[in-house]
């Protein structure tokens, strides 16, 4: 029984003492402040900073997860890409540039599946955002299912 109740206590005792850390835990407010959400799907934006992208309108900052949100956001707010500044956030160099100095490929994972990642240095079978913003418009990206059967070719 004595070695029972032993046992119970260091048990106990070691609950207690992992359950006691030195960080202070974000509150809800706190942890909304640093997460960012895309305004076209509400999906909150990687902390990697992967295919997403940027508009400085008015003074603030409007973040995106996908370039394709980045589009069609555009469109529905009646912006013109060329005449605001935007950067999209490159998959190799890992830094936010100009969308119109990038070079993007059209069959990658992203995060609502348009398939369309930036590269600030050139690549084979890379196009540039003028054509991004026009497929995207057309529909023609890979969260459609027969632009991704025919991209990736079954």
């Amino acid at each position: 029984m004595k070695l029972f109740i032993k046992l119970f206590f260091t048990i106990l005792l070691s609950f207690i003492i992992s359950g006691c850390g030195s960080s202070k835990p974000k509150t809800d407010e706190q942890a909304k402040k640093d997460q960012h959400i895309c305004p076209q799907c509400n999906m909150p934006l990687p902390k990697s900073n992967i295919n997403t992208s940027k508009l400085d309108e008015n003074g603030s900052t409007v973040y995106f997860d996908d370039v394709g949100c980045m589009i069609l956001w555009a469109k529905d707010n009646k912006i013109d890409l060329k005449n605001i500044k935007a950067k999209i956030f490159t998959n190799d160099t890992k830094k936010f540039i100009d969308p119109f100095q990038a070079n993007f490929t059209i069959n990658e994972k992203t995060p609502m599946l348009y398939g369309f990642s930036a590269y600030e240095k050139p690549c084979k079978d890379c196009i540039k955002f003028g054509e991004v913003i026009i497929r995207m418009l057309r529909g023609e990206h890979m969260a459609n299912p027969k632009i991704r059967k025919q991209i990736l070719g079954y």
